[in-house]
């Protein structure tokens, strides 16, 4: 995927969790933050940022915090994104080789799936996960405790006990990553279903992303360790 008008900035604060104050060439900025996870590692006061100018001119901020430099890598933060990268590498067949057709966001019982696939052997299910959280090139997730990514992996579990297939897929969101593994140690619960569900059948991928301050793809397989 690819932003269109990215200018860079140096990070300042953090007010609320939606809002970023950013010092660029044209003065201080007021950005929407396109994550509403903590990043407490990421924005860091003095960090170099980079933001999208929106596209509606009526808009309250006028950039989007997307991406942001952490030493030597370049993270995509912006959470939507994940999702649009995953339909376009499934559209490549490097998923999936006999996907006829897709859906995005498709409700199920009471949950909402990322991505429906009809391929030749049936119905398979994707929940696509982004990542931003990295320690000695391992990423994890998550951030922060999250009922709701259990459930999700549940419900995925429960359809693949009545007999569709399906994968978690975890876009990490950034290069140079050598694994990835469960965040046990900030939600031991994530961890726990995410290993129950490969028990169960539930495929567990995670891939690897080319960044640059305006583009996003998804690249490389990631070994994951449960």
């Amino acid at each position: 995927m690819r932003y269109k008008q990215v200018i860079s900035g140096t990070f300042i604060a953090r007010p609320n969790r939606f809002i970023a104050h950013v010092e660029t060439a044209d003065g201080l900025q007021i950005c929407h933050v396109k994550n509403t996870g903590r990043c407490r590692e990421l924005l860091q006061t003095g960090v170099q940022v980079y933001l999208e100018q929106a596209q509606n001119p009526n808009r309250k901020t006028k950039y989007d915090l997307i991406a942001v430099e952490k030493g030597d890598l370049l993270i995509n933060m912006d959470a939507q994104a994940p999702n649009t990268v995953f339909l376009e590498f499934a559209k490549t067949g490097k998923f999936l080789p006999d996907i006829t057709a897709m859906k995005a966001e498709v409700t199920t019982g009471k949950s909402r799936i990322d991505a429906c696939l009809d391929t030749a052997h049936g119905r398979h299910w994707v929940e696509v996960k982004g990542v931003t959280l990295e320690q000695d090139c391992i990423a994890a997730f998550p951030d922060a405790p999250t009922e709701r990514g259990v459930r999700h992996i549940q419900h995925l579990q429960s359809l693949v006990e009545a007999g569709d297939s399906a994968t978690i897929f975890f876009v990490v969101q950034m290069e140079g990553i050598t694994a990835f593994r469960p965040n046990d140690s900030t939600h031991p619960a994530f961890g726990n279903a995410l290993r129950t569900a490969k028990a169960a059948g539930v495929d567990i991928q995670a891939w690897g992303c080319h960044v640059t301050p305006d583009t996003l793809d998804v690249t490389y397989p990631i070994p994951i360790q449960l």
